[in-house]
């Protein structure tokens, strides 16, 4: 049995090293691009993403030292995604991970511009990787796929459409789930299991379960937590309309529908026929995280 924490913080801070050290080289012209590119990569987080992808490849017999440029081409996707959601035109958030959003610190156009330039540069990260062999471009297949127009982007255009709707339904809650937050929380568990050639199935199911059971304690946590917790603006979801597990359910059923994607989570895991007390405990962090 690992110590969870001792074990999140390990691949926490190997990611951190690889990160830092790319950002150490990131020379982009004019210089208040390369300052903003860094500013959102390096404000901090809990990097649940490349945590995942990292703790997966090592499950599934893999060296996850070597495959740092994954997790940053995953971060950096994600890191963008935030940015742009920050902005007066999406949700219109001044914080982010306690600090001023991108467009706080260096103007709408600029953000806009540092999230177009970290999603092109996390594309030339994952092309540096396909030379290695089949599974590596498959890999870098997936996480295109997951980010882009099926994906993320797809999940962003219903949270959108949604926002302020006088009906709404559960499946079109499920869709911005599965997209906007989960496909970028799956992403990591396949590739994982491409490179390795094994358990893509249950890695898949595991972080389907694992991307909703993540949107919808963000969901509570909008209605319940604390901006010192957060680090972000609380309340806004409930103030614009947007379409959210506690607007659909209510905030008890919402728990409740927490709880039983926590257990999807530990059955999955079941089937799968290594020491996956990481993954048992990791559902549990998010299922009763607080920020």
């Amino acid at each position: 049995m690992i110590d969870f924490k001792e074990k999140y913080a390990e691949y926490a801070r190997g990611f951190e090293a690889a990160l830092g050290d790319y950002c150490a080289k990131m020379d982009f012209a004019p210089s208040v691009l390369t300052e903003s590119m860094r500013y959102s990569l390096q404000i901090g987080g809990k990097r649940v993403r490349p945590v995942l992808f990292l703790a997966a490849v090592d499950l599934l017999g893999g060296d996850w030292r070597r495959e740092t440029d994954y997790a940053i081409a995953l971060e950096m996707i994600h890191t963008y995604s935030l940015i742009h959601d920050d902005l007066p035109a999406m949700d219109n958030d001044d914080f982010r991970r306690g600090k001023p959003s991108n467009h706080k610190m260096f103007g709408e156009a600029n953000a806009i511009l540092a999230g177009d330039a970290l999603l092109n540069t996390a594309f030339s990260l994952l092309l540096a990787q396909i030379s290695r062999g089949t599974e590596h471009l498959y890999a870098a297949r997936c996480l295109c796929d997951a980010a882009g127009a099926g994906g993320m982007i797809a999940g962003q255009s219903a949270d959108l459409l949604y926002t302020s709707a006088e009906q709404v339904t559960p499946e079109e809650l499920e869709f911005i789930y599965e997209h906007k937050t989960g496909k970028l929380i799956t992403a990591p568990l396949v590739m994982a299991a491409i490179l390795s050639g094994s358990y893509y199935f249950e890695m898949k199911q595991f972080g389907h379960d694992l991307g909703i059971l993540f949107q919808i304690t963000d969901d509570i946590l909008d209605e319940v937590g604390s901006f010192d917790k957060m680090g972000k603006t609380l309340g806004k979801d409930k103030a614009s309309g947007k379409l959210t597990c506690v607007k659909v359910y209510g905030l008890s059923a919402a728990q409740l529908q927490a709880d039983l994607y926590a257990e999807k989570c530990h059955r999955v895991l079941e089937a799968i026929d290594k020491d996956v007390s990481f993954f048992h405990a990791l559902t549990d962090y998010v299922r009763n995280r607080n920020q």
